[in-house]
């Protein structure tokens, strides 16, 4: 068999193929160090933010209303029946009225969240109940006024009066105790030198008691508001004979002075045109009621009660105009600061156009979102900058060990001196193979050894300088 020849069935030569190491083409300890501050940050926002945001809104609310049948029982109806729309369940207690509302909103064993209270009403006016200290109203804030209550006297007497003054000594209907109605009859009755224990019988007559008393010539004048001086009851009033109805002609003092107080001015023959009753323009008097609220109460039913009070209490009448209430009017209790910013600037965008419960989801995770557009968006947007400039910085280091040993290599050194930077020159090159550096960067670490080689050529070069040097020297003298 010649050298050209081979045999057929000689088996085929194997390649050895080494097995190499992974080049990892991250570096994961630059990558933790680049985000794992971002991250860290971020994280610590969301739970500040959070700590802040409020929960929920709760499905349930319970209001104190009224007596079965009065005029706050039937909005506490009306506003049950739009709560119940956006999935809130309005649980009404019944009450005596005004005083007794803000008795059960004050007390934090009645579990009451909103009540209707007549302005005027506050901590001042109550008895305390059993004896003790007063109530405590300091929680307490207002979403707003909802309607009027006006306030009207009948009274008997030849001519028309127009001073309360003129009242002193007569026997007067007040109301009964605890309401209202009696609560503003004495403050204005107080105002004219009117007080209980004097001379005037002050009787706890109210609504159709006090009506029939007048009637009948049990009392010479009597005071109702609320349920007991509807439009019905006012037309029969003025109908009856030797009854007036009082004009409150120096209205304008008494709302200077009581700051709850409104004065209306009601036309001729707005209660009774074919009659026309009243013959003249007369002058009323009206507290507004406020819906009143604890300071903690969710600010998105906040919003749904005022959103509920407007289709309720926004229609015009007899007594107010189309869009007058409910209003941001401020008396005995301050404005809540979320009704305040309902007023101005009505429903954010989320609630109009979405459902009340979704709503409320997507404003609550905006809020959380917002630490996460301005930090970690941001953060993950220059990551890759950072994460380059931390191999890059750790190559750039190499690059200045490598230029302060090719300045000392111009220094005069012995020999020893020159195999020790030969030495550091080696460390340099081993830590760059050695560390696990991104594939990505291959580049700069071949051109950086390509430096270093060139770094270590010059070091032999200066060497043989150095030893042709040594051996051209000429030999010392001998003595």
């Amino acid at each position: 068999m010649t050298e050209d020849e081979s045999p057929k069935d000689a088996p085929p030569r194997r390649r050895m193929r080494l097995k190499l190491p992974q080049v990892p083409r991250i570096s994961w300890r630059d990558l933790a160090a680049t985000l794992g501050p971002v991250l860290l940050i971020s994280l610590l926002a969301i739970l500040v933010t959070a700590h802040f945001v409020r929960p929920a809104p709760p499905s349930t609310l319970t209001m104190a209303s009224g007596p079965d049948g009065s005029n706050f029982r039937s909005v506490a109806d009306k506003y049950q029946a739009i709560l119940k729309r956006n999935g809130i369940k309005l649980v009404i207690l019944p009450s005596q009225g005004s005083q007794d509302n803000l008795r059960q909103l004050s007390n934090p064993d009645s579990k009451v969240d909103i009540a209707l209270v007549q302005g005027g009403i506050n901590a001042a006016s109550i008895a305390p109940s059993g004896g003790g200290d007063s109530i405590d109203v300091s929680d307490l804030v207002s979403l707003g006024s909802m309607f009027y209550q006006p306030l009207t006297v009948f009274y008997r007497n030849g001519k028309p009066l127009t001073l309360l003054s003129d009242l002193k000594g007569k026997r007067i209907a007040v109301g009964g105790e605890g309401s209202g109605t009696r609560v503003l009859a004495l403050a204005l009755l107080k105002a004219n030198g009117i007080e209980t224990g004097g001379d005037t019988s002050l009787l706890p007559l109210e609504g159709e008691a006090a009506r029939k008393a007048l009637l009948t010539h049990q009392v010479d004048a009597i005071f109702l508001s609320g349920d007991s001086a509807g439009p019905a009851t006012l037309r029969e009033m003025l109908h009856a004979d030797g009854v007036r109805l009082f004009d409150f002609v120096q209205g304008d003092a008494y709302v200077r002075r009581f700051r709850y107080l409104s004065k209306l001015l009601i036309p001729a023959g707005a209660f009774d045109l074919g009659e026309n009753l009243p013959t003249e323009p007369i002058n009323m008097l009206a507290p507004t009621v406020e819906l009143l609220a604890h300071s903690e109460l969710h600010p998105a039913l906040s919003d749904l009660l005022i959103e509920a009070a407007r289709e309720v209490h926004g229609k015009g009448g007899l007594l107010q105009n189309p869009g007058e209430f409910p209003a941001p009017l401020q008396h005995d209790f301050p404005i809540s600061d979320d009704a305040t910013r309902y007023y101005k600037s009505g429903k954010s965008i989320v609630y109009r156009i979405l459902p009340f419960w979704l709503a409320s989801l997507v404003n609550r995770a905006a809020v959380v979102l917002v630490p996460i557009l301005v930090i970690l968006v941001p953060g993950l947007r220059y990551a890759p900058d950072l994460y380059g400039w931390r191999v890059t910085s750790r190559i750039n280091k190499r690059y200045g060990e490598l230029m302060a040993l090719e300045r000392a290599s111009l220094e005069p050194m012995s020999a020893d001196q020159r195999a020790a930077l030969v030495e550091q020159l080696d460390e340099i090159e081993k830590s760059i193979i050695s560390v696990k550096m991104p594939s990505s960067f291959a580049d700069q670490i071949y051109i950086l050894r390509r430096h270093i080689k060139f770094v270590r050529e010059r070091l032999r070069v200066t060497e043989t300088d150095a030893g042709v040097a040594e051996r051209s020297a000429p030999e010392p003298r001998g003595v």
